[in-house]
């Protein structure tokens, strides 16, 4: 199961981290991240112990979605030493996720 990040734990968990970083930008309302929420859960499952995967409610954590500069969602950025690395807007295939994953592994 993908960590849920907040714009207070997102400092901590994705910057810092020393391990890629995917994190799923959605909201509660918006049909397309319902699509792409088991897909993500399944690649969290995958690369466990390899890269961090989180999630993080644009409706309640406006603070990081503006940071980044995220208007369409789901938007999935791939975070590498703390900077975004990589970007996916919109509903794609499980095998477009995993393999900008491991360009960054």
């Amino acid at each position: 199961m993908a960590i849920e990040l907040t714009d207070s734990n997102f400092e901590e968990l994705v910057i810092k981290s020393d391990k890629p970083v995917l994190v799923d930008f959605w909201a509660e309302w918006c049909g397309p991240c319902r699509m792409v929420a088991p897909i993500v859960n399944e690649i969290s499952a995958e690369y466990e112990g390899k890269a961090v995967v989180g999630k993080l409610d644009v409706d309640s954590n406006p603070e990081v979605a503006q940071k980044y500069g995220i208007r369409n969602i789901p938007t999935i950025l791939f975070f590498k030493d703390g900077e975004v690395a990589d970007k996916q807007v919109g509903a794609v295939p499980k095998s477009m996720l995993t393999s900008k994953i491991d360009n960054l592994l």
